[in-house]
């Protein structure tokens, strides 16, 4: 009970006391005025909620660091009589989210809109709702509130940098057996033909075949004979390395005209974070020249993504390293050793690890000597406030001729991914 129903309670039932007491009737008339003005305040809120409607409409139900997630509100007043203020409190969870507000003046069958922009500053599945509806009367004596069910999900991809090469390259890649594996993509191998179904492509039609058995036939395809690439990534909690860090407010961009261009983001000096960016970014990269990708990682569970190529591979990769945390407990050497035996000759392992452990450097030795391709991408975790030493990590793959590229905190990651560090700038 607020302060200003208890005051007016108390005047009056002080009223009603004087008036029964004394009979007079200033007294009486006091007594009435206070008790319809109370009696006024409570219908005047309790019909202040009722016949109101509230629906969000979100524009894409994914987005991506450094993106902006729209989302456009609508409260419309059904009932008979007319709202003088509402307040909308959102509870959703996508930081930097400030979807409530207070409309005022809704009239009968009226409709207010807005449209509410966040700019994404963090990777993650986020929940867009629930709502809640407050009123009151206009002395603010009385406060109702009703809860509107429904609610969604947004997904935010991790941020990518743009890779204008990377070594090896796709051309010093060497390809690998024919693999007698089916795929939705269209590739140059063509396995066979069978029935349509509905869904398929008509420039997937085997037109001479349709003619032939009077009914509509398809071709299917197989894989290229090209080598596989692979992302695995290091999540065992005890190699992540982070500094505390809070991120700033972001911009609020411009409702009216076209929408601004998000200033550039700055990555949390987390290793698990780097290690995100720099997957999603490799993956981008073997996707867009036509190489079949895969992922495989252990955080608190298993992100494993079957290698395929296209624009929808993409959103797999992307879709699973929106949700991955360096939670595991499973070291990043177990992790190559154990589930590396299921790489083809002539695959390409690329390990992304802080781990200064030699142990996964052995790992991949050994799937060199069965002709997997290995590329080390090292998160010096020394830049990240964690003490360890990464010499003879470094100098073992060195020796074995693994590729390494190391990632210090701040470092351009489009850069940094251009040329290994070779044996002599090593030392």
């Amino acid at each position: 009970m607020n302060s200003r129903l208890l005051f007016l309670l108390i005047g009056v039932i002080a009223a009603w006391v004087i008036a029964l007491n004394t009979g007079r009737e200033l007294a009486f008339s006091l007594a009435y005025l206070l008790s319809g003005i109370v009696v006024l305040s409570y219908f005047w809120a309790w019909n202040s909620v009722r016949g109101v409607t509230a629906r969000r409409r979100t524009k894409s139900r994914r987005s991506q660091v450094g993106q902006y997630v729209e989302e456009q509100f609508e409260v419309t007043n059904r009932s008979f009589w007319p709202k003088l203020w509402l307040e909308i409190d959102d509870f959703s969870t996508l930081p930097w989210h400030s979807a409530g507000r207070v409309v005022s003046a809704v009239r009968r069958n009226g409709t207010q809109r807005w449209l509410v922009k966040t700019l994404c500053m963090q990777r993650g599945r986020f929940r867009l709702g629930p709502v809640t509806l407050r009123s009151g009367d206009p002395l603010g004596i009385f406060r109702r509130e009703r809860p509107l069910s429904g609610t969604g999900y947004v997904i935010v991809y991790p941020p990518t940098v743009e890779l204008t090469s990377f070594e090896p390259s796709v051309s010093e890649l060497s390809g690998g057996e024919a693999r007698h594996r089916r795929t939705y993509q269209v590739t140059s191998s063509v396995a066979g033909v069978r029935e349509y179904v509905a869904g398929d492509g008509f420039n997937r039609i085997h037109w001479p075949t349709t003619a032939r058995l009077n009914q509509l036939m398809v071709k299917e395809f197989e894989l290229d004979p090209t080598a596989d690439v692979w992302i695995y990534l290091d999540l065992c909690s005890s190699a992540a390395a982070a500094l505390s860090w809070t991120p700033p407010p972001p911009e609020s961009p411009l409702f009216s005209g076209r929408l601004r261009t998000p200033r550039s983001l700055e990555l949390p000096p987390d290793t698990t974070e780097y290690g995100v960016t720099i997957a999603a970014s490799l993956a981008r990269y073997f996707i867009l020249r036509n190489r079949a990708v895969g992922m495989n990682s252990r955080g608190r569970t298993r992100e494993f993504v079957q290698s395929d190529r296209g624009e929808r591979q993409l959103h797999k990769f992307f879709e699973a390293l929106a949700v991955v945390e360096a939670a595991g407990d499973l070291p990043f050497a177990d992790l190559v050793a154990t589930d590396g035996i299921r790489l083809n000759r002539n695959d390409t392992l690329l390990a992304i690890t802080s781990d200064a452990d030699p142990g996964w450097v052995a790992a991949l030795q050994m799937l060199q000597r069965r002709g997997v391709n290995s590329v080390a991408i090292l998160l010096d975790a020394t830049t990240f406030g964690s003490q360890r030493n990464y010499d003879r990590v470094q100098g073992e793959l060195m020796a074995s001729g693994i590729s390494l590229y190391r990632i210090c905190r701040g470092d351009d990651l489009g850069a940094a991914l251009a040329a290994p560090l070779h044996v002599d700038s090593a030392r």
